[in-house]
């Protein structure tokens, strides 16, 4: 079984942003699979970042709206949250608590088997930030 680590380097723009990484990663198993073949197996997608996030969802521009408003609905900005008053991102931090710092998408004929309608994103909830690194870890024979 091959274990290889790579890692993707973001920048973002605003403070909430959903970046689809899935092209990136795919060119990455592209580059991978030209040397060792990984015909079956999983990557591990993982941000090292407490106030950002990965998730697997449709890209489509009105949902990514809804996801953002939703998200701001449920955790407010400037709420009295007791860690905004170390750094002022405490609702960017409760919001990657409840979305996770990690996907996990199987391989299947070297290809990323996501379903029809999905991607993978890299959520930005304190931006804007130079060199968010996400972690991925790509196992498989």
């Amino acid at each position: 079984m091959a274990v290889i680590k790579k890692t993707l380097k973001i920048d973002s723009s605003s403070d909430f942003q959903i970046i689809n990484i899935t092209n990136d990663i795919v060119t990455i198993l592209n580059d991978i699979n030209k040397e060792k073949n990984i015909s079956v197996g999983i990557v591990n997608i993982f941000t090292k970042h407490s106030t950002s996030a990965i998730c697997v969802n449709e890209n489509e521009k009105g949902l990514l709206n809804d996801f953002e408003k939703v998200l701001k609905d449920i955790v407010k900005e400037n709420d009295n949250y007791e860690h905004d008053f170390i750094d002022n991102n405490a609702a960017s931090h409760i919001r990657a608590f409840l979305l996770g710092s990690s996907e996990t998408v199987p391989i299947v004929d070297g290809r990323l088997d996501l379903g029809t309608w999905q991607s993978i994103f890299f959520v930005e909830l304190d931006g804007p930030r130079r060199g968010r690194t996400i972690d991925l870890t790509f196992m498989g024979e």
